[in-house]
């Protein structure tokens, strides 16, 4: 997994019922952009993040 600042991490939820989840990655603090990733969700909340297999980056739009 590689990602740049300004990507979108997408995680899926992995229960009946349980939404997806969308961040901006702030900061990439691995080498060549391989996690952890500094994010940021749509309430404001900052984590660092190790994804998952349940887990996609969707490159920034050009």
């Amino acid at each position: 997994m590689q990602a740049t600042t300004g990507d979108r991490l997408h995680v899926h939820g992995r229960t009946v019922g349980n939404p997806d989840q969308t961040a901006e990655i702030l900061e990439v603090r691995g080498e060549e952009g391989a996690p952890p990733y500094l994010v940021r969700y749509p309430d404001g909340h900052e984590g660092l993040v190790f994804p998952g297999p349940d887990c996609v980056v969707e490159k920034e739009a050009p």
